[in-house]
């Protein structure tokens, strides 16, 4: 069903709030603008597929209605960019949710399985590609195309019951729960100009006055690129930008000798000396923290971490819980440095695998090979 007014949308929308759970697609574009463009909302209840076009509809409110209802569990496959595009068209963040490409981690599939790999692991079809690059945002919709966007829910329902059930067997329901809380959160999907700066590619380098600079730099490229409604990138790039920010130029001049500045205006660059000149000017009890900072892992610590994580690979494979998902190599070396800091002391990953890191750790515990595999002692 391809849903083009309002009196369809209601209607559909009010069928769709009877039911404990429906799932949830979305269609979009962000290659030419600051927030993604919505194209296409595929909604799916056990009854009925529907594909929701909101180029052509002005109100979107029975929808933002059915995603704000917190007694309807909205079910995604990798859900963050449908939520960020969600929460940005209609202002409305899907509350409670759940995401079957983190459920399916727990189940032993890989961490980033595909939504075509869920379906046929789950539901034991496969689905065409034909579309996969499709311009959403032009009209009018084909059939064929429509098909194609409802095949992305058709099957979310099912897969979700099947892997619901999995889960419950396994007393495993909690973990995903709290592993996707952080999902549910808007500051997720909400970057506050001053706080940009943080999702900087390499900002790590920087020193805290350097970090002032940045965070000044980037709140004003946040700005601008919201104001014109254009990606980040196309103001300044990240690597443009950090150069920028360890050269911390005084006058046009100097600025302009930073390669990646030249389609700047000249107000531009004004503005983004006077942020420079902010940076630089940071009082010392206002700079940013460079956080935790790692140290240079030795030949000893590496040993360690191989040996937990051979621990982490004997667990992952007894518990069927993708490896991924409960570590990082970079978090078993911050787990030596501070092991107080890591997540692995919290919730199901200190129920998984913490303790026995402890045991390892402190040699209450050995690995060994037996019959060509890995043994614990």
């Amino acid at each position: 069903m391809y849903i083009s007014t309002y009196e369809e949308l209601e209607s559909f929308c009010s069928r769709a709030a009877s039911y404990q759970a429906v799932a949830i697609d979305t269609e979009f574009l962000r290659e030419k603008t600051f927030h993604p463009k919505l194209c296409l909302v595929q909604v799916a209840t056990p009854d009925e597929c529907v594909a929701i076009d909101p180029i052509v509809l002005d109100d979107l409110a029975p929808l933002a209605d059915l995603m704000a209802n917190t007694a309807v569990l909205k079910v995604f496959h990798a859900c963050s960019q449908d939520m960020e595009v969600i929460y940005h068209a209609l202002g409305a963040l899907p509350a409670p949710i759940f995401d079957t490409q983190v459920a399916a981690a727990f189940l032993g599939e890989r961490m980033q399985i595909s939504y075509n790999g869920l379906v046929h692991a789950f539901c034991g079809v496969t689905l065409p590609k034909s579309e996969s690059l499709t311009d959403w945002s032009r009209r009018p919709l084909t059939d064929k195309q429509i098909e194609y966007a409802l095949d992305d829910v058709r099957y979310l329902i099912d897969a979700y019951g099947h892997i619901k059930a999995r889960l419950e067997e396994l007393g495993r329901m909690r973990w995903v729960v709290d592993e996707m809380r952080p999902l549910a959160d808007r500051a997720h999907y909400v970057v506050e100009p001053r706080q940009a700066y943080k999702r900087v590619k390499r900002i790590n380098s920087c020193t805290r006055r350097q970090l002032a600079i940045a965070r000044e730099l980037a709140a004003w490229r946040e700005r601008r690129a919201e104001r014109q409604d254009i990606p980040r990138k196309w103001v300044m790039s990240d690597e443009t930008l950090v150069a920028l920010v360890k050269r911390a130029p005084r006058d046009v001049g100097d600025f302009r000798r930073v390669r990646g500045t030249d389609q700047l205006s000249e107000r531009d660059v004004e503005a983004a000396l006077i942020a420079i000149g902010n940076g630089t000017r940071c009082p010392v009890d206002n700079l940013p923290s460079a956080g935790h900072a790692r140290h240079a892992p030795t030949p000893e610590t590496d040993s360690v971490c191989d040996l937990m994580y051979a621990l982490l690979r004997l667990v992952s494979e007894r518990s069927g819980v993708a490896t991924s998902i409960i570590a990082s190599r970079d978090d078993l070396c911050g787990y030596i440095e501070h092991p107080e800091r890591s997540p692995l002391r919290e919730g199901w990953r200190f129920e998984l695998v913490g303790s026995l890191l402890d045991d390892l750790l402190s040699g209450n515990m050995g690995l060994t090979v037996k019959d060509g595999r890995v043994e614990t002692l």
